[in-house]
């Protein structure tokens, strides 16, 4: 009789889904149903003063329930995919140490893929003579030049990566040289391995309108909470456009805004507009996921204790089954 293969893996619990559909206030009562500490998979609320245009859960909102995560990084520091699965997988050997279970909470799915499988993207961080190669002729010829390199060796990863993304475009083109394989053929092997953990993996759900109506309400929200000044704020400490921090939905729109190039009313349609199809994107992508379980809230009624009951259930189950 073969074993289990799920008795030898650890517990996951991840509650994901489009921005502004509820998922903060769910994982505050998922986690403490199942004896859980929270792992933020955001890429912005990694930040500190970053507060209103992340949506960046409070204090009193956390309600004494542990988050990692959240308010660690300065907005001048770079964060990516990379850090973030090695900040997690820390964070989340703590919370297995203390007898407990990550519950893995955000809309960042390439961030929640990469802890899910274990993704390894065999990161050098040692520049290499051919790094700094690259680098000279990134600024003597242009980014369009060295998009050009990539394309000619991984098509694929050419038109995943944008031409202004020069460090991803330098990755791409140095795992190359060093290893002889496309960078794009390793990250597809590596996403379409087996789950590293018994995990639950949920997606929360609404009908298109009410959630495209809970995000224009949320943007309101954050301008009448002072959005304009944080960003101003955020200048003030030296933030400008090229980093990675400013590149969130929210900020990029008013920095320039505040930048003079367009007035506050395009900024905010901008928002509003922009944030709807990311909202699209992320369901794009859970859709492409396996093993994920919809947790649709209009076909629950909206209410939560229902939502909740599935969720609290689905997770017993699985880990009883799993040891």
């Amino acid at each position: 009789m073969s074993i289990n293969e799920n008795q030898l893996k650890k517990p996951l619990i991840i509650l994901t889904g489009p921005t502004a559909v509820g998922k903060t206030a769910l994982s505050i009562k998922l986690a403490k149903a199942v004896g859980g500490e929270i792992v933020s998979a955001d890429s912005m609320q990694i930040y500190r003063h970053m507060d209103i245009g992340s949506a960046k859960i409070t204090p009193e909102e956390m309600e004494d329930v542990p988050h990692h995560l959240i308010d660690v990084l300065e907005p001048t520091e770079d964060f990516n995919v990379v850090r973030f699965q090695q900040m997690a997988k820390e964070a989340m050997a703590g919370i297995y140490g203390r007898g407990r279970i990550p519950v893995l909470t955000g809309g960042t799915g390439f961030y929640i893929q990469a802890v899910l499988y274990d993704i390894d993207f065999t990161e050098n961080e040692e520049n290499t003579p051919y790094r700094e190669e690259l680098e000279r002729l990134a600024m003597e010829k242009g980014n369009a030049c060295l998009h050009q390199m990539l394309r000619e060796v991984d098509a694929a990863s050419a038109k995943a990566i944008h031409e202004n993304n020069v460090k991803r475009v330098i990755r791409a083109l140095e795992f190359y040289r060093l290893t002889g394989e496309k960078i794009s053929e390793h990250n597809e092997v590596q996403r379409s391995r087996d789950a590293a953990y018994n995990a639950c993996y949920f997606v929360l759900t609404d009908k298109r309108e009410r959630l495209y109506e809970r995000i224009d309400k949320r943007v309101d929200g954050m301008l009448a909470a002072g959005l304009v000044e944080e960003v101003a704020a955020l200048m003030q400490m030296g933030c400008t456009k090229d980093m990675v921090s400013m590149q969130g939905l929210g900020y990029k729109e008013i920095l320039s805004y505040l930048n003079g190039e367009i007035p506050l009313e395009r900024a905010v349609y901008l928002i509003k507009r922009d944030t709807r199809h990311f909202a699209k994107r992320q369901l794009t992508w859970f859709r492409r996921e396996k093993d994920v379980i919809w947790v649709p809230k209009d076909e629950m009624g909206y209410r939560e204790e229902d939502i909740l009951r599935f969720l609290t259930e689905y997770v017993k189950e699985k880990t009883e089954r799993g040891r």
